[in-house]
């Protein structure tokens, strides 16, 4: 297996970033803090192995601050995402960012792990956002990982100043 590389998107990889943000998302409308992104054409960045894609980030960077919309690894536990996340870090420090910030929601445990290891902390809860984001995705189940139902977004950053 070859090495892992991160870099920015390209037009070129339109293609597999909205098959990924499919794949993941049900489609690249992502809905987040009272936020819609058509996270296909935001800033990304993709994780490139033997010449393929097998990871996405998805940013904005505005306000001083640079905000992880999406993170996809499909294959886990390779080093995928926190390839991702640190290229993202590396962006929001050349940009100056203040922090690194995202939203997740309350069933994702596995990914409260993943961001609070790398050093994220949990600095809001939405209670019921969740039912504002089905509003405009009415696919979003109302059970999330491990059965947990799937009601509150969760605001983790990372601060860079």
């Amino acid at each position: 297996m070859s090495q892992l590389s991160v870099r920015e998107a390209t037009d070129d990889d339109h293609e597999a970033i909205v098959d990924l943000l499919t794949a993941a998302w049900g489609g690249s409308v992502v809905v987040a803090h009272g936020t819609v992104y058509d996270a296909a054409t935001l800033s990304a960045l993709v994780a490139e192995q033997d010449g393929r894609i097998v990871g996405l980030l998805t940013y904005t960077l505005a306000d001083g601050d640079l905000e992880v919309v999406t993170i996809d690894a499909p294959a886990r536990h390779l080093g995928v995402g926190s390839a991702l996340l640190t290229a993202a870090i590396g962006v929001a420090r050349d940009a100056r960012a203040r922090r690194l910030w995202l939203i997740t929601t309350n069933d994702n445990l596995d990914g409260l792990r993943f961001y609070q290891r790398r050093g994220l902390r949990i600095v809001g809860v939405t209670p019921d956002a969740m039912d504002a984001a089905r509003a405009v995705k009415p696919w979003i189940p109302a059970t999330g990982d491990y059965g947990i139902p799937l009601r509150d977004e969760l605001t983790l950053e990372l601060r860079l100043d």
